[in-house]
């Protein structure tokens, strides 16, 4: 972790690994917590595997959807690891992501109360990361992480 180009969220959730595992690659409960409540989710596509793709839209109404993010998988290891980007699409193709470009590792472990989860975003300058945490990286990273924590331990 490189603190002048890394941002972290950190939390020991209350439920087995593989719950917290189910939450990030089953589609429905995946849309259940992704995005800050009360815009909803909706997964086009999700396919948890080494250049898979995870592709999700966005409504604040509940009807209108809007692309959210369209990005690729590129380390999966089963219950303990995810590693993706925003800087490849589904297609494979080099994109200029918005708002930064980023990487984010997702690790889970085991913990004497659960899981411990935690999510580290890479960004490629100090500029890049600032800007994202400018945007509300903690409120939205922290929400989305404590609505996964309420799916996986009330499933």
């Amino acid at each position: 972790m490189n603190p002048d180009l890394d941002l972290v969220v950190h939390r020991v959730i209350r439920a087995p690994r593989a719950t917290v595992w189910a939450a990030w690659t089953d589609p429905d409960r995946f849309a259940r917590w992704w995005l800050p409540a009360p815009t909803v989710c909706r997964v086009d596509r999700l396919d948890v595997r080494p250049g898979g793709a995870l592709v999700t839209r966005m409504s604040d109404d509940g009807v209108d959807f809007v692309p959210h993010m369209d990005v690729t998988f590129l380390v999966v290891e089963d219950l303990e690891r995810i590693v993706f980007t925003n800087t490849v699409d589904s297609s494979w193709r080099p994109v200029p992501p918005a708002p930064v470009h980023l990487t984010a590792e997702v690790v889970l472990a085991d913990h004497a109360d659960g899981t411990d989860y935690r999510v580290v975003v890479r960004h490629g300058d100090p500029a890049s990361r600032t800007r994202h945490e400018e945007l509300g990286f903690f409120d939205g990273w922290g929400s989305v992480t404590k609505q996964l924590a309420a799916v996986a331990e009330n499933p």
